[in-house]
């Protein structure tokens, strides 16, 4: 796209969401600055206003570039696939300002289709990943048929925010430890 026979310079779209992430999950969405910003990102507001109208479309679109990727296809060794999914976790919240963010998602000030965007991109198809690998557990008669899955997808996740929280920090063999815990829970048996 041009303006006036300039050529829009991409080089601005990742440096300000750069920016706007780091700022995002350090202050919070009530905090960031759309001026700050582009100062920082070394462009002026009318050239973010351009590409994001509002600082909620600004939001939206650090968090639509969260998504992890996939761990890939589901085996015939569920419980793998559980240790790989949490260990998948692990990695992504373990980034420079994840965890941070997370607390960002909970604030009262945080725009609501900011939060939906999260939850959407981020947080639901992890959710529903690790609830699949559990189903496959349960069809394949590795896990109890009656289990408490929902509760259980939540255990997964919610253990890393818990210790945090409790400033312990997760050891580094977490995703087999807290795939064992969350096995036993439904039933099933660790294999060796």
């Amino acid at each position: 796209m041009s303006v006036a026979g300039r050529s829009r310079d991409t080089d601005i779209d990742t440096r300000v969401l750069k920016v706007a992430g780091r700022q995002l999950s350090r202050a919070g969405y009530d905090a960031m600055s759309l001026a700050a910003i582009a100062a920082e990102a070394g462009t002026t507001r009318q050239a973010l206003y351009r590409r994001w109208a509002t600082k909620a479309e600004l939001a939206a679109a650090v968090v639509a570039q969260l998504a992890d990727e996939e761990t890939g296809r589901s085996t015939a060794d569920p419980f793998g696939d559980l240790v790989r999914e949490l260990a998948d976790f692990q990695r992504g919240v373990s980034r420079t300002g994840r965890l941070s963010l997370v607390g960002t998602m909970l604030q009262d000030t945080t725009d609501g289709d900011v939060r939906a965007q999260y939850r959407a991109r981020v947080v639901a198809p992890r959710r529903r990943r690790i609830r699949a690998i559990l189903d496959r557990a349960a069809e394949l008669k590795m896990i109890d048929a009656d289990a408490d899955l929902e509760i259980a997808v939540t255990m997964t996740t919610g253990s890393w925010y818990g210790r945090t929280l409790a400033g312990d920090r997760p050891p580094a063999d977490w995703p087999a430890r807290t795939a064992a815990l969350t096995w036993r829970a439904v039933g099933g048996t660790v294999p060796s």
